[in-house]
């Protein structure tokens, strides 16, 4: 199982540990409730140094990533990220991702961790087929294994984080990122994404020097409140924002389409992605399926892989996602239903322990500050 730089810190603060996408990762530090609380009211901090990152650069950077991403790079500037996903070529989706442009030429994209070994290898191949080379120094590089990530989430977050670098990075803008000492650590990349919806940012550093990173960050915190945070925290703050989660809602077997990604999809010019023709196919004809979100109306809680009955008990879809919301004390979650189930206000059952319980169809994002 691997680690990483922060894994020994995590067990030294009394973490419930397991294995997650084969590292040894923090599951909880002072109860779910306390750390999602936590993240809405203040701020926390999560080790995402096992989330995966890869070098796209040279001349052909712009054309490989048209071809194997879904949005469009080109409308990318210095400092912007773009949310993503690389399509299968069997209408399905490999993985969703961010894509950081640091010039014309150069791009960082960030992958899910359980992803890493799949989408280094399509997308080291799409490179290769297109003449680009592989290594450190080259045009295709995966740099997972170098760099150590955390993220700072929470309404705090911000000035937390300024307190530790000598630019004004508290107000910076959505999606946008930069690169700044921080804590110390010169060339550090700060990025204004997040997983939360609580605000906040990640910290992309030289694995080497992560203790550096961590030691200033709890000084800085101090004030803040600032606490660890798990991923089981980190699960229930997405869902409650409705973010799709790869293995769960998206999957080598959903299309961005039907997983209501369609405005990460873009049809322009000089964009050949792969299975275009197949996701303008699903757009113009309509998909059988949508993914939508749902709240309980009755007492219980769903769950990953629970069946979807109409009123007759028909099999019309399954949960990906599910539970009790912390911040609104309601159970919710996220599921593919037949898409004449899929308006909002719309009336479906979850199926548990063989009882229909009644939930609604509803918009994400479940809360609502």
């Amino acid at each position: 199982m691997k680690t990483t730089p922060f894994t020994n810190y995590h067990i030294e603060a009394g973490a419930k540990m397991a294995e997650f996408a084969g590292y040894n990762m923090p599951i909880e530090f002072s109860g779910i409730t306390d750390e999602h609380t936590t993240v809405r009211e203040a701020a926390g901090v999560f080790d995402v140094s096992h989330m995966g990152e890869v070098w796209v650069k040279g001349p052909k950077a712009v054309e490989l990533l048209q071809k194997i991403t879904t949005n469009d790079v080109t409308a990318l500037y210095d400092g912007k990220v773009q949310y993503t996903c690389m399509p299968n070529g069997q209408g399905g989706i490999v993985d969703d991702l961010l894509v950081y442009r640091f010039d014309a030429e150069s791009y960082l994209l960030v992958i899910n961790a359980a992803n890493i070994d799949k989408d280094w290898a399509w997308i080291s191949k799409h490179g290769q087929e297109m003449g680009m080379q592989i290594g450190k120094d080259k045009e295709l590089y995966n740099a997972s294994d170098d760099i150590a990530q955390l993220a700072i989430q929470g309404p705090l977050a911000m000035k937390l984080v300024q307190k530790m670098c000598n630019q004004p990075v508290e107000d910076m803008e959505y999606y946008t990122f930069c690169v700044t000492e921080v804590g110390g650590v010169k060339d550090a990349i700060l990025s204004i994404t997040g997983y939360t919806g609580a605000g906040g940012c990640e910290i992309y550093i030289p694995k080497e020097a992560a203790a550096t990173l961590w030691n200033a960050m709890w000084e800085a915190g101090k004030e803040f409140g600032l606490k660890n945070i798990g991923l089981g925290a980190r699960d229930t703050l997405r869902l409650e924002m409705g973010f799709c989660l790869y293995g769960n809602d998206i999957d080598d077997t959903t299309s961005p389409i039907e997983a209501g990604l369609g405005w990460i999809t873009k049809f322009v010019d000089n964009k050949p992605f792969i299975d275009r023709e197949k996701m303008e196919q699903l757009k113009a004809e309509g998909v059988s399926r949508k993914l939508v979100g749902f709240e309980m109306i009755d007492r219980g809680i769903p769950r990953h892989g629970y069946e979807i009955d109409d009123n007759e008990g028909n099999i019309i879809g399954h949960v990906t996602s599910g539970t009790m919301s912390p911040s609104m004390k309601k159970a919710v979650g996220m599921a593919y239903v037949a898409t004449a189930f899929s308006k909002t206000g719309s009336e479906i059952n979850i199926v548990v322990r063989g009882k229909q319980l009644k939930a609604k169809v509803v918009r994400p994002p479940f809360y609502k500050k």
